[in-house]
């Protein structure tokens, strides 16, 4: 049987539950293609969090209600504000440094699997919060776009940086140059994407990915995390050695443990995070 419960967020505008070890958030602006919103944003930060140190929660799904999943920035509420003289430029630019690291810095900084199911546009910020996540899964009709220059914008919510590392320095360039539609189909032989199902099938499939990553070991996904970002920026050497502080880590855990008696017993292993 199926358990869920409901996480308050403070805001209609996020919803959020926990279902068979999977924090399903949703942003909730199906009329406004999911566009992001100050409540949106303020109410992200103490959520990522919270699931984050959920120990019933071990994977984590983003998504979006309706056939969207993130349109990006409200584009309207932007061409209201653009002329507004209320703050400085460096209350700005801090204002936005914080915005941005309380939706893709706790999002990429998390410590849990995390999938993001786009259906119809991810735009802008939209892509770059579906890039936060370690996985992405996109309906067939699914476009996405950076889409900053298409109104003269450079770029925010780390879309430079994520976009770098997922398809590489070159292919970044031209996404964000160009700011082309991209097709699903597209996305997926560009690596934006690692799988493509059809539209009806989206909902129950993205869920099935995370709540099979649900299933796994947690002390080792939170290592793995750790040892792919520590990679990054770091030798081959440094690399190795960090890896092997982390291997042995894993190793001296009850989930290693009950994971070799499973493999040699030929049944599924039952994880307890410890």
């Amino acid at each position: 049987m199926t358990e869920r419960q409901e996480l308050d967020t403070g805001t209609n505008e996020l919803l959020a539950e926990i279902r068979d070890g999977v924090a399903v958030l949703t942003l909730n602006r199906p009329e406004a293609r999911n566009a992001l919103t100050d409540p949106m944003i303020r109410a992200w930060r103490g959520l990522i969090q919270r699931v984050g140190d959920d120990p019933r929660v071990v994977s984590i799904l983003v998504t979006g209600a309706g056939a969207t999943f993130c349109a990006g920035g409200d584009v309207k509420s932007m061409s209201k504000s653009a002329t507004a003289a209320e703050a400085t430029f460096d209350e700005r630019v801090a204002a936005l440094c914080d915005e941005q690291r309380a939706v893709i810095g706790a999002l990429v900084t998390v410590r849990k699997p995390t999938v993001a199911a786009i259906a119809g546009p991810a735009a802008g910020a939209g892509l770059a919060l579906a890039l936060a996540c370690d996985m992405r899964i996109a309906a067939q009709s699914a476009i996405m776009t950076t889409a900053y220059a298409r109104i003269a914008l450079a770029g925010d919510y780390g879309i430079t940086w994520l976009l770098s590392r997922v398809v590489g320095y070159a292919r970044a360039r031209e996404l964000l140059l160009l700011s082309e539609r991209i097709t699903s189909e597209r996305a997926e032989a560009l690596g934006l994407v690692n799988r493509v199902v059809p539209d009806a099938d989206l909902p129950d499939l993205a869920f099935q990915l995370a709540a099979s990553l649900a299933e796994g070991a947690p002390v080792a996904f939170r290592l793995i995390k750790d040892n792919l970002e520590h990679a990054v920026n770091s030798s081959l050497v440094e690399s190795l050695d960090y890896e092997a502080r982390n291997h042995i880590m894993a190793k001296l855990t009850l989930d290693y443990k009950e994971g070799v008696r499973a493999f040699s017993e030929k049944r599924k292993a039952s994880f307890g995070g410890r």
